[in-house]
């Protein structure tokens, strides 16, 4: 389609199935595109963030004919949450994505950044061939320490939450200060990611047990992450942020040596939330990237066959 076109993409919100609870979703399609589950593009977010972080990239590369489809994780945003007693586990994240992914008519790309990037490696571990490619938005297989104790040290600053949504939009601005409020913009925006208690108060919209039951302990599965890795066959796009405290030098080289056909792309001011931080730049970056798809399948180049079922408790 010509990229040129002015008419504007849908985004229509459903719910889909994962591995036994609803998670919301937004679909990103051009009018008259059937509004239904399937898509070109899958998108999955970072830990504390919603499928809305993907909204002006998913509605750019719907205008370019690629339509995707960007969903809440477990315990975040629209999603259900774990029954009590039902401790999180990053298995039960990386099933999700494979049920949504093996219900696909065709393996989509996945763009994931963070925490979704590292269940998409495990994925396409555990059921080769679940997707075209994968673009991993500033997440590497090890990861710096400092960085995700600085992000879990902000999330958990406000247990009591905020008195209201500028109060926030407060907080979030000395927490980002490269940031720029833009002009005119509502503190009401944040009712994406807060949510107002019976006490009036805003507090975060992801399950708070999160934390304790998943975040926190997530370094001692960088092994099994770096082990995956290794094994993942599909092309991989690292797009990581020149001034990211989670992803370094050392961090991009070892997983280069554990995907050695990985591409690696920087971009030089922004940081771990790079998608926010310069998303004309980034989506660029996915659109080039999905033209040298097109490209190299065009050779005939042989691609990874989806295996017939996955290695996991989930069913497709």
């Amino acid at each position: 389609m010509d990229p040129a076109a002015t008419v504007a993409p849908l985004a229509s919100d459903l719910h889909l199935q994962g591995a036994g609870l609803r998670l919301a979703a937004s679909r990103h399609c051009l009018p008259g595109t059937a509004v239904d589950a399937t898509a070109s593009v899958l998108y999955a977010h970072g830990f504390g963030q919603t499928r809305r972080a993907w909204a002006a990239t998913a509605q750019s590369l719907a205008q370019h004919g690629h339509d995707g489809l960007a969903y809440d994780a477990r315990g975040h945003g629209g999603s259900d949450r774990n029954a009590e007693g039902d401790c999180y586990t990053g298995h039960q994240f990386t099933d999700d994505l494979i049920v949504l992914a093996g219900e696909q008519p065709r393996p989509p790309l996945l763009v994931a950044a963070s925490m979704g990037g590292l269940f998409g490696l495990l994925a396409e571990a555990r059921w080769p061939g679940l997707f075209r490619a994968m673009v991993l938005v500033d997440i590497t297989p090890r990861w710096e320490t400092a960085g995700v104790e600085r992000i879990l040290g902000f999330m958990t600053a406000f247990p009591d939450g905020f008195d209201s949504l500028e109060h926030a939009a407060e907080r979030i601005a000395i927490y980002l200060p490269h940031r720029r409020r833009e002009p005119g913009k509502s503190p009401g925006a944040l009712r994406e990611l807060l949510r107002e208690g019976e006490d009036g108060r805003w507090r975060w919209h992801w399950d708070p047990r999160l934390v304790d039951e998943f975040a926190r302990d997530s370094e001692q599965h960088q092994d099994d992450i770096a082990e995956a890795t290794r094994n993942v066959r599909c092309p991989l796009l690292l797009v990581s942020g020149g001034r990211s405290d989670l992803v370094s030098e050392r961090t991009v080289a070892d997983f280069l040596e554990l995907a050695p056909h990985a591409r690696h792309v920087q971009l030089a001011d922004a940081t771990h939330m790079l998608a926010g931080d310069d998303n004309d730049r980034f989506t660029a970056t996915v659109l080039e990237y999905l033209a040298e798809l097109d490209r190299t399948e065009g050779t005939g180049s042989s691609a990874v066959q989806r295996a017939s079922s996955p290695v996991t408790g989930a069913n497709p």
